[in-house]
């Protein structure tokens, strides 16, 4: 989750996990021409293996098809922020290097910047599957020199999910469709006043929920405050960064508002790093949370087989867009990242690897991998089928936000701007910042985080 969060572990813990994961992996692509390795993110919860169980498929499928071709795989079990340590660590070394990773879009660009991995242009050109990717998701993955460093195998989008049980107690209504920011803290505060016991709204906040903080939270608030015709956290005329917004100041504003009104989880917990696996396996399916501004991944918490199955969420939940600021064009706004196959620069085969990439993406297994992790489709082939579409309730809703969602700008000083939005969002949740003093510390933030490469707006 940002982007998809996966359940944090106690850091120490992490970091022990994470390293025995990769002693025990036994080094990279080397020299044997014959073992593709690939390494991927494990899920933290053990009961959750929708990727091992779908690239144990992709393996079996691939060797049959390539005889005397052996796949290896090498999982790092971490949260997100050890994984992306764990792999920079991996590929700066040929003895360490598998020969291909799954790489968040957040992080992809720092990685090109620092030589970590190849282009795929020379692959890409040869292989038709390429034109059914919708140019969004390719632009995700495209470095800053516009090569190609990625395949996507799926994007995501955020909204609000309510509970229909709380807005009927609250007198709101099970078709809510929100027209502005004002509408969403009013239904907030009718949960708060006519449903005790439950939170009425969560947004994501503060520097232990990380990049949900950021994307879940404040990103779909700053994007709504434009008419989306241009990017409100990056200026690409000038290639700068934008500093003094007045938009910048409205995102704080609601989150202060939330937090003030109490019309959001206590602080505490808002601030606790496992809070977003409280709520999807807590908060929701026990009915105590009234709304909530997140992904369209949550389902995949809740199918069977995933250690905490709630089958009746399509019935209790509904689902509504994000509005705008003030309900201006286009009216509803979304954000979308996802996740990439990429090819180290180091890696021993690489050719072998992007045969694997495309035995992951024929139409059948990319179909099969968007159903299993409640993704959605970046290929038009599979966006179209009606297979796709009818898999799970809600796909269809989430997939269609891909026509009004945005990408963050992932350049290189992103991680770091994505940091300091989460202490700006900090100190206005804590109260130990005003809206003025949080902005005036997140544009000082931003001009050392980029270099001065920033523009005021």
């Amino acid at each position: 989750m940002p982007v998809r969060p996966t359940a944090a572990l106690p850091p120490l813990l992490a970091v022990a996990l994470a390293a025995t994961t990769l002693t025990a992996c036994g080094g990279g692509s080397g020299s044997d021409p014959d073992t593709l390795k690939v390494s991927f993110k494990q899920s933290t919860d053990n009961s959750v293996k929708v990727m091992d169980t779908y690239l144990a498929d992709i393996k079996k499928q691939f060797e049959k098809a390539n005889p005397g071709k052996k796949v290896e795989f090498v999982p790092i079990k971490a949260p997100d922020s050890e994984y992306y340590t764990k792999l920079q660590q991996m590929l700066r070394s040929p003895k360490t290097a598998p020969d291909l990773v799954y790489e968040d879009t957040f992080l992809i660009n720092s990685d090109i910047t620092s030589g970590y991995l190849k282009p795929l242009d020379p692959y890409l050109a040869k292989w038709p599957d390429w034109d059914q990717f919708i140019d969004t998701a390719k632009a995700a993955a495209k470095g800053e020199d516009g090569r190609t460093y990625g395949v996507p195998d799926g994007t995501d989008t955020r909204g609000l999910w309510f509970d229909k049980g709380i807005f009927a107690k609250a007198g709101l209504p099970a078709d809510w469709q929100p027209k502005t920011w004002d509408d969403v803290l009013d239904a907030a505060r009718a949960i708060k006043k006519k449903v005790p016991g439950v939170t009425p709204l969560n947004v994501y906040t503060g520097k232990p929920a990380g990049e949900a903080a950021t994307m879940q939270g404040f990103e779909m608030l700053l994007y709504g405050t434009n008419d989306g015709s241009s990017d409100p956290l990056y200026d690409k005329g000038s290639k700068k960064w934008i500093a003094g917004s007045k938009g910048f100041k409205d995102a704080l504003a609601f989150v202060e508002t939330v937090y003030k009104e109490k019309l959001g989880p206590d602080v505490s917990d808002a601030l606790d790093p496992n809070f977003g696996t409280r709520v999807r396996g807590e908060l929701l399916p026990e009915g105590k949370l009234g709304i909530d501004l997140d992904g369209s991944w949550l389902p995949q918490d809740w199918l069977e087989g995933s250690g905490h199955e709630w089958p009746e969420w399509s019935r209790k939940l509904g689902l509504a867009a994000m509005p705008t600021q003030h309900g201006q064009a286009p009216g509803k706004v979304s954000m979308s990242g996802g996740w990439t196959w990429a090819i180290p620069a180091k890696a021993g085969n690489p050719d072998l690897a992007f045969e694997f990439v495309k035995t992951m993406q024929t139409k059948a297994n990319a179909k099969k991998w968007y159903i299993a992790n409640s993704g959605i489709a970046v290929r038009e082939d599979v966006a179209a089928d009606p297979g796709y579409v009818e898999a799970q309730p809600g796909i269809k809703f989430f997939t269609d936000l891909v026509a009004s969602t945005h990408y963050r700008p992932a350049y290189p000083a992103y991680p770091k701007v994505s940091t300091a939005i989460q202490e700006a969002m900090e100190g206005v949740t804590t109260g130990d910042a005003s809206v003025e003093e949080a902005a005036k510390a997140y544009d000082e933030e931003l001009e050392s985080a980029t270099d001065g490469q920033v523009i005021e707006k």
